[in-house]
């Protein structure tokens, strides 16, 4: 019988059990009052019951992260992670304490740049080339990496101020697209120096129904003089936002805080944008 049975049944508290198992230790003459077969005994439930509790509570874990492994890959090219990653991780929400980016001037100069002549592939097989998206506005969000289940993050990750919240951010601009369009956007785009493939998943797992362009050699950055910081051995884009009319840049979003709210501050902009146009004749 357990120690908290026998104290359950005799009405008093397990620490009174323990009190008189220790008295029995002392009468019978050992100099330490929990080293008689009695007390012995007594660590020896506890820590059977502790053990027993432990593994209810590993198998549902278990089960737990099964759950959400299938539902992380669900409609996903992409296989299930290997046994033993961790998919704890959650990348949908940021935690309230990050901090804050600081407005450095590194995006100063770029209002009023002319868009390069580069070709990026994008996750809908084509490529689509920066100075020929026609008339209208397009939105480029530039970031630095997402994350996805099973994949780690740099260490540090959420000490870098502007690093985490590419997941919430592209779910942002998922959520708001339509109003996007319908407030002047012509084109939206995700851009990044991952690769197509891994963002091709992310487009797939997010369901976002725009396209992920992929920039593996910064070559944006090294054209427009776009900042960048280093994480895990890697450099990457920081977080900005370009709003390109016709074959310049006309506005800028920079620094981006919360990643999580970006969206919604690009539609107002469009909006109060289209507000104060003048009208023609």
């Amino acid at each position: 019988m357990r120690i908290s049975e026998l104290a359950g049944r005799a009405g008093v508290t397990t620490k009174a059990v323990r009190h008189y198992e220790s008295l029995d230790c002392l009468t019978a003459g050992h100099r330490h009052a929990d080293d008689c077969p009695a007390s012995l005994a007594g660590y020896r439930d506890a820590i059977a019951e502790l053990t027993q509790r432990i593994e209810g509570l590993t198998a549902r874990r278990t089960l737990l992260i099964a759950h959400l492994e299938a539902a992380a890959h669900r409609n996903s090219r992409v296989p299930p992670a290997d046994e033993g990653e961790d998919l704890m991780t959650d990348y949908a929400s940021l935690p309230a304490d990050l901090p804050v980016p600081e407005d450095d001037g590194a995006a100063a100069h770029l209002p009023g740049m002319k868009a390069p002549h580069l070709e990026f592939q994008g996750t809908g097989g084509a490529t689509i080339r920066l100075d020929a998206l026609g008339a209208g506005r397009t939105v480029i969000y530039i970031y630095p990496l997402t994350g996805r289940p099973g994949t780690d993050l740099p260490d540090g990750w959420d000490s870098i101020p502007g690093a985490r919240g590419c997941t919430p951010e592209a779910c942002g601009f998922r959520d708001h697209h339509q109003d996007l369009l319908a407030a002047g956007a012509a084109n939206v785009f995700g851009l990044s120096s991952q690769d197509t493939g891994y963002q091709r998943e992310v487009v797939e797992r997010l369901h976002l129904p725009f396209q992920m362009l992929s920039d593996p050699a910064r070559s944006l950055g090294q054209a427009l003089g776009l900042p960048t910081f280093e994480a895990g051995g890697r450099t990457l884009y920081k977080r900005l936002t370009l709003i390109l009319r016709d074959d310049a840049i006309e506005h800028v979003f920079y620094p981006i805080f919360p990643p999580n709210e970006h969206a919604a501050q690009v539609l107002t902009w469009l909006r109060d944008s289209r507000r104060s146009k003048p009208s023609s004749g």
